[in-house]
């Protein structure tokens, strides 16, 4: 049975005995901790880098392992007393199916955790591959609380530690500036492609977790349910120079929301200009604080901002409504005219096929893009994009989606469900197809875009060359960041 522990909005209880901790540590047998990352949307991972400094500070002899980016190695595991597996989302989840095995092959005695905001809707899963220990939310503080038990009992639990195997937390937490020095180089990761065809290096910081809105679909939801964590500025921008000192030229900020906090995070990129005017970043908004908030899209183009990502979703406004996603299609057409005046880019992303999408409101879709000048903005992959459902997804509350579920698919790690209409469960096939071709012969996104609308339109029977008539810009017009999953 899982033991499952919740921490909510009470008292900081982090290692603040930290300092006689480092001190009585010299005393003791060495502890070995490996952080490891299957896969981070192609950034160096900040998952990785946080908790290493948190163990690092308890005087703990940490490594980062980042399988995305190096081979896996057994010599990386030999001799650790505990690894965790860093699961921030569906694939990297799905990806530790093979990687736990493969350590306990090479070290059967490590303990062995998984943290991150797919851990606790997926813990059964990743219990069965042989992780002990699961950590939601704000992981921090409760990894580096379960290490340090861990290492006074000599991995000896039974009954004598008082940390539960299962927790999800959104204590508030006082950070501390991320440790990289064992991740591989900035250079290896996704860059930043600019429109004048060169490429920068892109480095990765996060200035607030959760969210406080309770998109349908998204899966901070069922974590956070509502609360948002801030991470200090006087941890960020440390963490942003470091990075710069490696060479990053970019930041991507992986905040779900970079306007939740917008009295945080505004200040923030004020002084970050400051401090480095030739640095560009990148920030996730809602269309709902861009329209709330829209005072601050010039302040974010003033101060460096290459592009703004925004979960669209649909341009269909009983999708949207059912998505809980606040905005509606005029929403969206108001916000990207703001955005124009500001020349401030948007890369809008999309679930484009749900049990809710008919054929005409795909081909709808399309031609909006068109229509709007945005086939340069918007990556192919998001016109294949499908309705995941993992555990504890608020859609499941709906009855209306209920009679398309199939079942619950145990290596997919979410429920398969059927589209009522054939032809689009076909036409998703066909259209991931595409996209994954258009990306191995790495085809401009007009290219792409071409090759799916005609295919919508031979299942219609309508004209196939939506772009015949549209002024869309060519492909490198906009910045965009070379790996654009985003799962």
């Amino acid at each position: 049975m899982i033991e499952q522990q919740t921490r909510d909005d009470g008292p900081k209880s982090a290692s603040e005995d930290a300092a006689a901790s480092v001190k009585a540590s010299a005393h003791r047998t060495p502890y070995h901790a490996v952080l490891v990352s299957t896969y981070d949307l192609g950034r160096q991972p900040f998952g990785l880098a946080s908790p290493a400094a948190w163990l690092s500070r308890l005087g703990i002899s940490v490594k980062c392992v980042d399988l995305a980016r190096e081979p896996f190695r057994n010599s990386d595991f030999e001799g650790a007393d505990f690894v965790a597996i860093y699961v921030p989302m569906h694939t990297a989840t799905r990806l530790a199916e093979a990687v736990i095995p493969k350590i306990r092959r090479v070290n059967a005695s490590a303990e062995l955790c998984a943290y991150g905001l797919y851990a606790p809707p997926n813990s059964e899963y990743l219990r069965s591959l042989g992780a002990r220990f699961v950590i939601g939310g704000e992981f921090e503080e409760p990894l580096a609380e379960l290490v340090q038990q861990l290492r006074r009992n000599s991995g000896e639990l039974d009954g004598r530690c008082a940390q539960p195997d299962f927790i999800v937390s959104t204590q508030r937490q006082q950070f501390i500036v991320p440790d990289r020095h064992s991740l591989p180089e900035l250079k290896h990761y996704s860059q930043l492609a600019r429109p004048d065809g060169t490429h920068g290096v892109v480095g990765y910081t996060e200035a607030s977790r959760g969210c406080k809105h309770f998109c349908r679909h998204c899966p901070i939801v069922p974590v956070y349910r509502g609360k948002f964590r801030i991470i200090q500025k006087e941890i960020v921008l440390p963490d942003i120079r470091q990075q710069v000192e490696a060479g990053a030229q970019h930041i991507t900020f992986g905040d779900p929301d970079f306007f939740n906090a917008v009295g945080h995070t505004i200040p923030l990129v004020r002084d970050l200009h400051g401090e480095f005017p030739g640095l560009t970043y990148d920030v996730t908004i809602k269309v709902e604080h861009l329209l709330k908030h829209a005072k601050h899209i010039p302040r974010l183009k003033d101060t460096g901002c290459a592009f703004v990502t925004s979960a669209v979703e649909s341009v269909d406004d009983r999708l949207l409504e059912l998505l809980g996603k606040g905005h509606t299609r005029a929403d969206f057409v108001a916000v990207l005219e703001l955005m124009r005046e500001a020349d401030l880019p948007l890369a809008p992303t999309f679930v484009s096929f749900t049990p809710w999408t008919s054929l005409e409101a795909y081909r709808e879709l399309l031609h909006t893009i068109a229509d709007l000048n945005m086939v340069s903005s918007v990556a192919p992959v998001q016109f294949a994009v499908r309705l995941l459902m993992p555990k504890g997804s608020l859609l499941l509350e709906r009855l209306d989606i209920k009679r398309w579920i199939i079942g619950f698919d145990d290596k997919a790690l979410c429920y398969k469900w059927q589209h009522p209409d054939v032809r689009m469960d076909e036409l998703h096939v066909c259209v991931d197809r595409v996209v994954r071709d258009a990306a191995k012969r790495k085809l401009p996104r007009e290219e792409a875009f071409q090759a799916i609308a005609k295919m919508v339109a031979e299942v219609i029977g309508s004209r196939p060359t939506i772009l015949q008539n549209s002024a869309a810009p060519p492909s490198c017009t906009v910045p965009y960041l070379t790996e654009p999953w985003f799962c």
